[in-house]
């Protein structure tokens, strides 16, 4: 693989780590935008006993053909370097410029889930069934109040092992499960302080996690291609219901670090965002950036197709 190539799979990691630290927005909605969500799953699958042994008894160059290392590792260092990164800046922006930033990514999602329909050969019973699955556990997720749960390391292992499995299905954020758990702000500031011990134990849940999850999503996708994807598109439209920017906090609570996370809230329309908080809907703005977010998912396929059609030359 040529240095391109390997530099556009680490930036569509970027992105995917972006999204995966904003609660209602899944890294894997990027990853099937970006048109490499089943080689990615397929990949992470073939992390199993053989590349295990391969590994073990110095079999590298098996092993990294095994797991597919060339486009394993550049979108996963990727997903790292973004998350290091970003969170901080992530949660400045969710902080000092919610309507936009949650504007930008509603506009995203709708693009992204009419792209993923696409990917549906036929529609039947059974994929307008588990789009409606789909739409519904989604947006029971979204309406959910977030607990408050143990610090211990088993709680964190667990939190790392259902997060991971939410982060690459589409719609289901896998940062808002998080958040249902009482652990976003916690691990948020463990990867802002660098509390290695903490991020060590999250990792391990999230490497179990993903790897024992990523072997049924694959089977799904390979047996029951079309009613998979109608299901993942179902997660999609439902956290719409998450990603709306304008909200009123009916609930909150003070987490331990003394901060005041919203625990249940409600859509509302600008208009009544402004008559009930006094601050600017910011509405123009929002409009805007949603358009931002539609065409940016378009010209992220575009730009896929002239990359396919130049391959097929």
């Amino acid at each position: 693989m040529n240095f391109t190539k390997t530099l556009i799979l680490a930036l569509k990691g970027c992105a995917m780590g972006m999204a995966d630290v904003v609660p209602g927005v899944s890294g894997g909605t990027i990853a099937f935008i970006s048109g490499i969500y089943e080689e990615l799953i397929a990949s992470i699958r073939n992390l199993d006993l053989t590349a295990l042994k391969d590994l073990l008894h110095g079999r590298f160059r098996l092993f990294w053909h095994h797991v597919n290392g060339s486009f394993l590792l550049p979108v996963l260092c990727g997903v790292a370097i973004s998350i290091l990164s970003l969170a901080k800046v992530m949660t400045f922006f969710l902080e000092y410029y919610p309507i936009q930033i949650w504007s930008f990514f509603f506009g995203l999602i709708i693009a992204s889930a009419f792209l993923v329909a696409k990917q549906i050969s036929k529609w039947n019973w059974s994929s307008v069934l588990m789009a409606i699955v789909g739409i519904a556990v989604a947006w029971w997720i979204t309406v959910a109040s977030p607990a408050e749960t143990p610090d211990d390391w088993w709680f964190v292992m667990l939190s790392g092992a259902v997060a991971i499995c939410a982060m690459i299905l589409p719609g289901i954020s896998g940062a808002f499960i998080l958040l249902l758990l009482g652990k976003y702000q916690y691990i948020m500031l463990a990867v802002s302080n660098l509390n290695i011990p903490v991020i060590v134990i999250f990792m391990a849940g999230a490497g179990a996690g993903i790897i024992a999850f990523s072997h049924l999503l694959s089977w799904l996708l390979k047996e029951h291609h079309d009613p998979t994807i109608a299901l993942l598109m179902g997660f999609m439209l439902g956290s719409l219901n998450k990603v709306w920017p304008w909200k009123e906090t009916v609930t909150s609570i003070v987490d331990k670090q003394g901060k005041m996370i919203p625990v249940l809230q409600e859509n509302i329309t600008p208009n009544q965002f402004e008559a009930l908080t006094g601050a600017d809907s910011c509405l123009l703005q929002g409009i805007s950036l949603c358009i931002v977010g539609l065409f940016t998912i378009y010209a992220i396929e575009l730009a896929a197709r002239i990359l396919l059609k130049k391959r097929g030359q």
